[in-house]
């Protein structure tokens, strides 16, 4: 992954210092993944926020605003639900993973390093954008973006090995978890807006699935349409 640079680099937050401080931050937070802390160790979580919030980017439990009512989410969320993601695979990287809300492009830069190939979803056309340009500046190249409704999957490149829900769902979409390969999983914030619990969804190579409560979050909703 190439760095670019930002205005922030001479308050230090380009060095792998920030991030190793934010990746200690994490492990202490309960975080043990190698996996995980190893890929998030990799991207510089500061060049996914306007130059004004910067200098608070590798705070685990912040969320910063990114424009269109919208959020980064905390550090410590994108672990966790990272971490949850690849639990059912011991070792190396999951194949195709599906990201239903692209946002500022970071969780889906976290999960370019953990996976073979991203799909990623985004219903705000200005967001979807600004994220390609940023992972392509970075030289991520196995992202592709869709500019599309997601809140029933993107059934074009399905099924998928693994599904990560960045937006809060009112409900449990069965049509995500048709999208789910045999032995897939999903990871879904569910309920009301402002607070939901963080589901694991596993689908068996029967078909069953088994549902698991992960976490209490706080996610903007999941929206229908394009804007």
């Amino acid at each position: 992954m190439r760095e670019s640079h930002s205005h922030a680099q001479g308050r230090g937050l380009t060095s792998p210092g920030s991030r190793a401080k934010l990746v200690e931050e994490l492990r202490s937070l309960g975080v043990k993944d190698e996996r995980v802390l190893t890929a998030i160790a990799k991207v510089p979580r500061h060049e996914f926020v306007d130059p004004a919030f910067q200098a608070q980017a590798y705070k685990a439990d912040l969320t910063l605003p990114i424009g269109h009512a919208q959020t980064l989410s905390q550090a410590r969320v994108v672990a966790v639900m990272t971490e949850a993601l690849l639990a059912g695979k011991p070792s190396g990287k999951f194949g195709r993973v599906l990201e239903i809300g692209t946002g500022s492009g970071y969780q889906t830069a976290v999960l370019a390093g953990l996976c073979d190939t991203v799909f990623t979803v985004e219903r705000i056309k200005a967001l979807s954008e600004t994220a390609r340009r940023r992972l392509a500046a970075m030289g991520i190249k196995n992202v592709h973006f869709g500019y599309a409704d997601g809140t029933d999957g993107w059934t074009s490149f399905a099924p998928y090995d693994g599904i990560l829900v960045t937006a809060g769902a009112e409900a449990l979409s069965p049509a995500l978890v048709e999208q789910l390969a045999p032995g897939g999983r999903l990871v879904v914030p569910v309920g009301p807006s402002g607070r939901q619990l963080l589901k694991l969804i596993s689908r068996d190579a029967a078909g069953k699935t088994q549902v698991q409560d992960v976490a209490t979050v706080s996610f903007v909703p999941l929206l229908p349409g394009k804007q």
